[in-house]
């Protein structure tokens, strides 16, 4: 006899259209079996967990009330849309989360016509919302924007701009949804979430709103049309009871706030809001994580699970175009123990021990920059700027003003959004404030949205600043005292996952260096070529440099250390002592450390060698894992040893040679 189904009313679900058939007393139970869902897969594929769980009687009253086929729907940010993709046609495939192939771990607009936006950042749903009801009413269109906001998210300076702008229109028809759950990542902080704060406790505003409007109704026979006449002495009494409301005063009805765990009450308030015109502010109060074991003692708030690991799979056959018995694959390194952002804390702990001028600044991310005991040991010098780094850049160039030395912890991919103020605050006023760009380069499972591609080439154009790289750990904490020795300011670049010691690098065994500004260090010797690599990619060229010892082929190793400034005398040095030269870089092809090579070598060459650039190509990389995307991208040890072990071309002038 076949088990019954521990989904029931989900199995019957596979599109909003299946949904509206369910009767309203039914769809508790359909969140109940969505939570259930998210959590076995989730803890599975690994993701972000708790937003999504957070929000799935939110989810269900949306597709129930409106139809996203047609109406727009934007999420802030895109982690959010766990519950939706389950009820718009994509349950069948999301086992695959997050993995090569499979679905994405955001909102994605070539995964769905569900989707409106690919939408991996926080704070510009408002703004993109706005723009489609915008261009809607220009053309005529009659449909729904809603956008769906974290209250972390609404305190992004872009955020208000969009509502701002907004509240002045009279002619747009826009729904924003603000998910109060007073958490982003970490807390959430900040003026806005005290406010918030106030009208979680204040739910009786719109109760007393109601009341009046109930009681006016019920005069016989004029009640309803005096309650028509009386709406401004209504919304009087409203301000009495609830001054000031700032949502309303950007020109934004305000309902809320709901329990956006009653899906009865969300369904009612969110049709309520689809009959209005104009700018409309649902605010809704929700629980991250809710329904993850454990999740209530939680600093996280279960904000992302790990996926469970996977049996080793048989290596593939190798790239390199020789018999494997004559270059078998390198053997694996031991798995580094500890993270990039293991080491970035413990050296800030040391440093801000040393130095009482250290101060630490992240945008919404002490737990995964790897500042939590910072925070917890030097409070009075750690500051979360919330999701807003251009409020975190400017403010570090106030606090190197007075003296203090700020390093901000921002990923790279988070630091384009404050880069009128690095070029602003920071460069022009030739401030030491240190970025330390945590996950530079691919990063995997999160996709197009997070890879820290392009960090060099946006900062590397800006005179002043010192950009580096390291190749291990340790020397990760030798970059950031040396950078708070800097008059100026320098960014180091630094990847996701955990960092090699020395003495876990393949291969090397020389003595270590001390760094030296724009000085690059020689790592092992050899006749037949150089791989000059930056930052994490000297452990790649280093296991490439194995596999061609087997060949007989034996390349010189150097850890090139600085992108600016470059050692530009040992760069025509070593292009002139090798036939080939290749610069290996996680990093966009255009702009980046390759790119800086070639404009030394125009500048000062001709030289012998013929110089390669092997970087990411240019191409936007969808999500899958780490080590699949870089030999996607060709940049494993066999890609490298390939190029060296390839017919070369017939010699031209002995000039600078360009290849990608």
């Amino acid at each position: 006899m076949d088990q019954p189904s521990s989904t029931p009313l989900f199995d019957q679900v596979d599109n909003p259209d299946d949904l509206k058939r369910l009767a309203a007393d039914q769809l508790p139970g359909l969140c109940d079996e969505l939570r259930s869902v998210i959590l076995d897969t989730v803890s599975v594929t690994g993701g972000h967990l708790g937003s999504g769980m957070g929000v799935v009687e939110l989810t269900v009253g949306l597709h129930y009330v409106f139809d996203f086929k047609r109406d727009r729907l934007v999420w802030d940010v895109g982690h959010q849309c766990y519950p939706h993709k389950l009820l718009t046609e994509r349950k069948a495939r999301f086992h695959t989360l997050r993995q090569k192939g499979g679905l994405s771990g955001f909102s994605n607009k070539w995964e769905s016509d569900y989707d409106a936006y690919l939408m991996g950042h926080a704070g510009t749903a408002a703004s993109a919302a706005l723009g489609i009801a915008m261009g809607d009413h220009m053309q005529g269109k009659d449909r729904h924007s809603v956008a769906v906001v974290g209250d972390a998210a609404m305190g992004c300076g872009v955020a208000f701009e969009a509502l701002n702008h907004a509240g002045s229109l009279e002619d747009v028809r826009l729904l924003v949804i603000l998910n109060d759950n007073r958490w982003s990542i970490a807390k959430t902080v900040g003026a806005l979430s005290r406010y918030l704060n106030k009208l979680r406790s204040g739910s009786f505003y719109n109760r007393a709103k109601d009341a009046m409007h109930g009681l006016i109704q019920s005069i016989p026979l004029v009640g309803k049309d005096l309650d028509a006449r009386l709406g401004d002495a209504v919304d009087m009494v409203k301000n009495m009871v609830a001054p000031g409301h700032i949502f309303e005063e950007l020109g934004f009805r305000y309902f809320g706030p709901v329990d956006g765990h009653d899906v009865g009450e969300v369904v009612g308030a969110l049709a309520d809001c689809k009959r209005l015109d104009g700018v409309t502010l649902l605010h809704v109060l929700t629980e991250k994580g809710k329904g993850v074991p454990g999740s209530e003692d939680r600093y996280d708030r279960a904000h992302a699970a790990k996926p469970q690991k996977k049996p080793a799979a048989p290596k593939k056959p190798e790239k390199v175009p020789v018999e494997p018995a004559v270059l078998p694959p390198v053997v694996p390194m031991t798995k580094p123990g500890r993270a990039w952002t293991t080491w970035f804390g413990e050296s800030m702990d040391k440093l801000a021990t040393a130095d009482d001028r250290v101060i630490a600044i992240t945008a919404a991310m002490p737990d995964g920059t790897g500042l939590m005991e910072f925070r917890d040991k030097f409070p009075q010098r750690f500051v979360d700027a919330g999701i807003a780094e251009q409020h975190a850049v400017a403010m570090a160039s106030g606090l190197a003003t007075s003296g203090m030395r700020p390093v901000c912890a921002i990923y790279s991919t988070f630091l384009q959004r404050g880069y009128d103020q690095v070029f602003q605050e920071v460069i022009l006023q030739r401030l030491p404030v240190v970025f330390a760009m945590d996950r530079a380069g691919l990063v995997g499972e999160d996709g197009a949205t997070h890879n820290g591609l392009y960090d060099i080439a946006y900062l590397r154009c800006m005179p002043g600043i010192t950009l580096m790289a390291p190749k291990d750990g340790p020397e990760l904490c030798e970059m950031l005292e040396f950078a708070l020795t800097l008059a100026g300011p320098s960014g180091i670049r630094y990847a996701r996952g955990n960092a090699p010691t020395r003495h876990e690098l393949p291969g090397w065994s020389g003595k270590h260096q001390p760094i030296e500004l724009g000085r690059m260090e020689p790592l092992r010797p050899g006749r037949d070529g150089a791989i000059l690599a930056y930052g994490h990619m000297v452990q790649t060229a280093l296991e490439a440099a194995a596999l061609l010892d087997k060949r007989g082929v034996h390349v010189e190793v150097v850890n090139a250390r600085f992108c600016k400034p470059l050692d530009e005398d040992g760069i025509v040095e070593l292009c002139d002592r090798h036939d080939r030269v290749v610069t290996l870089e996680d990093h966009a092809r255009i702009g980046g450390f390759g790119s800086a090579v070639l404009e030394c070598l125009s500048a000062h060459g001709p030289v012998r060698a013929r110089v390669q650039v092997m970087a990411v190509p240019d191409d936007i990389l969808e999500h899958m894992s780490r080590n699949q995307v870089i030999e996607h991208c060709g940049l494993t040890a066999e890609d490298v040893a390939a190029r060296f072990l390839a017919e070369r071309p017939a010699p031209v002038e002995r000039s600078l040679g360009v290849s990608g």
